[in-house]
């Protein structure tokens, strides 16, 4: 029997789904089916069947016209409220279809005549299209979105469909908003820093880019008044490409005067440990002009240790260069198919070999993993050399020699891993925390150098000398951090310096003690100031008298300079002579020397410059990298402005948690090199 000649069965009142509304309810005998509407297919019409079925065919049936697919959604998940033009621009409907019915990326069309700082009202919501805008710009900033994202189809659809009467704006004006809140933002930021009764202290990081355009990243660590430890990126400089080095020191001279720090800073952190010794003497001499030179020079200029460590390891990494390649080819000849694995760890388990890490080739940019390829490696070593015994196939195999070279080697480097997970690590890097670890570093070099292996002992001798170089210049202020240290005092440099200098150890303990006794006396000159109204621990003394004629000007000075400075020795006598604080996991020197501010008055003040120093100027996420930090693609493409208001108006925006690491505040930034 044909369907027209089926009699149609009337609808129950039960029967109230959307569906229904494009299927006609036929019975043939015992059998009901439903019938669509639109292409005339037959489909299970059962009350046991439900309406799934139909839902679905109707969602891919060609011959359907002009009915609404959202209203179907929206009865499946009861949701009335789903916009039209949604459902419309996902559906595939037919040429035919109503335009009205659905906005087509084509032809979004906004009402331009509406003023940006008109408030509509809409019920109980009220609209803002200015402060629409700035949220939008300062979603593109603090989450690093391009700013070509305005202008993106996918973006207009969903705005115009969450909010109609917002106004698109263009690439240029989003732009422009952007620099904007930079311009807001840097004055709160100038307001602050200039107002840290502290000084700051300023990492000096050079980026590239895949163009060979090289950047200057200047960031400000400082502690503030809550004695938390915090940075901020004062600029993002493009450097010309015929920059010299006295350009150098230029820029970074000009940087420091338009936040007016010249006379605020402590101390300057560069990222390379070979960085032009001009540079630093030529920025030293300008600031200090302005105000007089208040700590050792020593203490002015430091150098990054996470990039001694690296350049170190690098040493290491080439001369182990070609027992590496052979490492790596071992590692691809077993893990090249699943036979040879097989076999590779049935010899590993007859011999008894209990290491329980698989084979894993290295990323090459990336020393740790290589480390790590060479630990499991060793472990293995029994059986890739019955390997190479019983499988003429292999031809990768290590000879006994260069297997003590890999094993001495992967020792060596496993101290420096471990070394730069404590660095990395450390949610609150404070200057303290390196000196320990730097003299193990040093007292290890000096071992290694003794390995009666010529190959051995010639890298290790070009290791040390690299970090000699390092040492000598900041091997002072490490000391002083850790002398600043309640749990360490002096007797960990007394600790550490016997070990590294033998005999003449006392002579350079000595060096330490004059050093920050010489610290304390320029701090004590100048602590009074900030009782006379005077913030800065740098500034020149002011005078007693207006009267330019008055001939005990300068009584007045010595006066000042030799009381304040027996009290400072005092100060600083009576915190070294105390015990030391016991050691313990849960100790955090910020919160210890803030509640001990009021005991040590001139000791606190020095202390809060000291620890706030950036020993290390690497992200943890880059700690372990090969190359240098590489600027991405999309941000090397912006104007200059632009890129510098961008890069430093996010870090400024970013909101502080406990799982917020400032380190990585350029993370985001940051290519593979």
């Amino acid at each position: 029997m044909e369907v027209s000649n089926e009699s149609a069965i009337k609808k129950p009142k039960r029967l109230t789904s959307i569906v229904w509304n494009h299927f006609q309810r036929i019975r043939k005998a015992d059998v009901c089916y439903a019938v669509c509407v639109h292409c005339d297919k037959k489909l299970s019409g059962s009350s046991n069947s439900g309406t799934t079925h139909l839902r679905n065919h109707l969602m891919r049936c060609l011959k359907r016209s002009n009915y609404d697919v959202s209203q179907l959604l929206s009865a499946k998940k009861k949701k009335k409220d789903t916009s039209l033009s949604i459902a419309n621009v996902n559906a595939n409907y037919d040429e035919a279809q109503r335009k009205d019915e659905y906005i087509k990326p084509t032809i979004i069309k906004f009402d331009h005549e509406q003023r940006k700082d008109e408030i509509i009202s809409l019920g109980s919501c009220r609209f803002d299209q200015e402060r629409s805008r700035l949220d939008l710009a300062r979603m593109i900033i603090l989450h690093g979105y391009p700013l070509t994202m305005v202008e993106h189809v996918g973006f207009k659809i969903f705005v115009k469909n969450l909010q109609p009467l917002f106004e698109i704006v263009p690439n240029s004006s989003i732009e422009v908003s952007c620099i904007d809140i930079y311009m807001k933002e840097k004055q709160k930021v100038y307001e602050m820093i200039n107002r840290l009764h502290g000084r700051i202290n300023l990492a000096v990081e050079m980026w590239s880019s895949p163009e060979n355009t090289d950047y200057l990243c200047l960031i400000a660590h400082y502690i503030d008044e809550d004695w938390k430890l915090q940075q901020k990126i004062l600029n993002f400089v493009t450097l010309d490409s015929s920059h010299t080095e006295d350009m150098l020191s230029e820029v970074i001279i000009n940087c420091l005067m338009e936040w007016d720090v010249e006379c605020n800073l402590f101390a300057m952190t560069f990222d390379d440990c070979y960085a032009d010794d001009d540079i630093v003497l030529r920025i030293k001499d300008r600031i200090s002009q302005n105000r007089p030179q208040s700590s050792n020079g020593q203490l002015f200029d430091v150098r990054s240790v996470a990039h001694v460590l690296n350049l170190i390891v690098q040493d290491a990494m080439e001369t182990l260069r070609e027992v590496t390649e052979k490492v790596r080819g071992s590692v691809r000849y077993v893990k090249s198919s699943q036979v040879i694995q097989g076999k590779f760890n049935d010899i590993a388990q007859q011999i008894g070999i209990s290491c329980q890490k698989n084979l894993v080739l290295d990323s090459p940019t990336r020393w740790n993993s290589t480390y790590f390829m060479l630990e499991t490696v060793i472990g293995y070593k029994s059986a890739f050399c019955f390997l190479q015994e019983h499988d003429p196939a292999y031809t990768s195999a290590l000879t006994d020699t260069e297997w003590e070279w890999a094993n001495s080697i992967t020792g060596y480097l496993k101290l420096f891993v471990e070394i730069t997970n404590i660095f990395s690590g450390d949610k609150c890097p404070t200057a303290n925390i390196y000196f320990p670890e730097i003299c193990d570093v040093h007292i290890q070099l000096i071992e290694w150098c003794k390995n009666p292996d010529d190959f051995l002992s010639s890298m290790t001798l070009k290791m040390k000398a690299k970090f000699d170089r390092y040492w000598s210049k900041c091997s002072l202020a490490l000391a002083v951090a850790a002398i600043l240290d309640p749990r360490f005092k002096m007797k960990l440099v007394e600790y550490y310096y016997s070990q590294i200098y033998g005999s003449t150890a006392l002579d350079r303990i000595k060096e330490v003690s004059d050093g920050i006794k010489e610290l304390f006396n320029a701090y004590s000159i100048c602590s009074t100031l900030v009782d006379q109204g005077s913030s800065l621990p740098g500034s020149s003394l002011p005078s007693t008298s207006t009267d330019s004629r008055d001939r005990l000007k300068g009584f007045d000075k010595f006066l000042h300079e030799s009381s304040q400075g027996q009290s400072a020795i005092s100060d600083l006598n009576k915190y070294l002579e105390e015990p030391v604080f016991p050691r313990n996991c849960d100790f955090n020197i910020l919160n210890w020397w803030k509640v001990h501010t009021p005991r040590y008055p001139i000791l606190s003040m020095m202390a809060r410059d000291i620890l706030g120093t950036p020993m290390s100027t690497i992200a943890p996420e880059l700690a372990f990298g090969v190359g240098g930090r590489v600027l991405d693609s999309y941000r090397c493409s912006l104007n200059p402005e632009t890129r510098q208001a961008l890069i430093c108006t996010r870090d400024w925006l970013q909101v502080e948690s406990e799982d917020h690491n400032p380190s990585s505040a350029l993370a985001l930034y940051a290519e593979a090199n």
